[in-house]
């Protein structure tokens, strides 16, 4: 009999419904830990096998030394709980060794943690509307290095993703790498520059868990059962 795995989810205000259907799918081996800084469930970090960390609220410009608050799309408020929070949930991860995927704020938030900043509105910065609208989620390819961890999970060097973010990583932090591409050159992926000693790690600007054609397209689907297998192999 496969043994169960742990795998905490970090909470988010924006549809988090959508990431513990996805992650568990109809694995009965698989059990969830919702992660949250409203429970500050800290000691719960350590017993999970792997992690993800969520979309949501923009990351509070203080983490990455901004002085600039008024820009266009910012939130009301920012989540400076949940920014320490998670932050505390990537380092416990890597300091365990905790596979870690990074969807959205989450490879912001990652970028962030290791010394990076963000762009603060990517149309400002003269980029491509990258937002959801409404119900619907943007839609557009991407371009995949060939050599990457991604391309090598996804068995892909392009693909089309769905975009919803106004923020992307800019100055990237000197511990990654990037592995994807948007058309107009937004960063769409990281992962490890050095992957030899650290945990499996990977961070995508996209949203896996809500993709149309999740149950098919390989920067979903591949994603998420690559990301298990690690977590498998680490137990």
């Amino acid at each position: 009999m496969s043994q169960k795995i742990k795998i905490g989810v970090t909470f988010s205000e924006a549809r988090y419904e959508n990431y513990p259907k996805w992650i568990v799918g109809d694995d009965t081996d698989i059990e969830l830990v919702e992660l949250s800084w409203e429970k500050q469930n800290w000691d719960d970090i350590e017993d999970c096998d792997g992690i993800v960390l969520t979309g949501g609220i923009d990351t509070c410009p203080r983490f990455y030394e901004n002085e600039r608050t008024d820009y266009p799309n910012k939130p009301d408020n920012w989540n400076e709980a949940r920014d320490e929070f998670e932050m505390h949930v990537f380092e416990t991860a890597l300091n365990f060794d905790h596979p870690v995927l990074a969807i959205c704020r989450g490879l912001q938030l990652v970028n962030v943690a290791l010394g990076g900043d963000l762009i603060q509105d990517l149309e400002e910065a003269g980029k491509n509307d990258h937002r959801r609208h409404g119900e619907v989620d943007g839609q557009h390819s991407v371009s995949i290095v060939p050599t990457s961890l991604l391309s090598e999970v996804t068995g892909a060097t392009s693909g089309n993703i769905n975009s919803a973010h106004h923020q992307a990583a800019g100055r990237i932090s000197d511990e990654l790498m990037v592995s994807a591409v948007s058309p107009d050159g937004v960063v769409e992926a990281l992962e490890w520059k050095i992957k030899e000693g650290e945990p499996w790690l990977l961070a995508v600007q996209w949203h896996p868990e809500r993709m149309l054609d999740k149950e098919t397209n390989p920067l979903s689907k591949n994603i998420r059962e690559k990301f298990i297998e690690a977590v498998k192999n680490k137990v």
